[in-house]
């Protein structure tokens, strides 16, 4: 995972004004901002990467179109852009991401202790990704897929998807809703 410098904040999502690099962070716990961009289509699927066999953070299991940490003096919405852009090789106007909330997480998982205060964006793209460039340290492989095979295999194979809880059945209920 490629340190780099982030903003940190308190609990309640307010500037503590001080920067620290994503490794202290994490191995501390210090609060900090992510944006995560889900990306579906007009067919109601959802635009999933897989992680690398090499990721710290949960490997080789589906995730988010694309997510990252927002770096130091960013605002998250352009985090957004640049980390679509830096994963996947998707790049849009700012006006397209549409602002959906703040989610509030703490989760642990082995060594990292993750407080982030996450920007969820969706993005309606109906374009071709085969021709998309992914960063091969992050991501091995990108698809639509069906918002109902999501549902059925959180169910019953739900190693397969970085377990983010409720956070699933929230997206797709905005999705099909949308």
């Amino acid at each position: 995972m490629a340190d780099e410098l982030i903003d940190i904040y308190d609990e309640n999502n307010k500037s503590l004004g001080v920067s620290k690099m994503k490794s202290e962070a994490h191995r501390n716990g210090l609060w900090h901002r992510a944006a995560h961009i889900w990306i579906y289509n007009s067919n109601k699927e959802i635009l999933l990467q897989l992680r690398t066999k090499n990721k710290e953070l949960y490997p080789d299991m589906w995730d988010i179109s694309a997510a990252g940490h927002v770096s130091a003096g960013e605002e998250p919405a352009i985090s957004a852009l640049r980390e679509m852009e830096e994963e996947i090789g998707l790049s849009v106007k700012p006006e397209e991401l549409e602002f959906s909330e703040i989610r509030k997480v703490s989760a642990i998982y082995k060594e990292i202790n993750n407080n982030e205060f996450c920007y969820v964006y969706f993005l309606k793209f109906d374009g071709e990704i085969n021709g998309l460039s992914l960063q091969k340290t992050e991501v091995a492989e990108i698809k639509f897929v069906p918002i109902n095979k999501i549902k059925e295999e959180l169910k019953l194979y739900p190693d397969k998807y970085v377990p983010h809880g409720d956070y699933w059945p929230d997206v797709i209920k905005k999705i099909e809703t949308s």
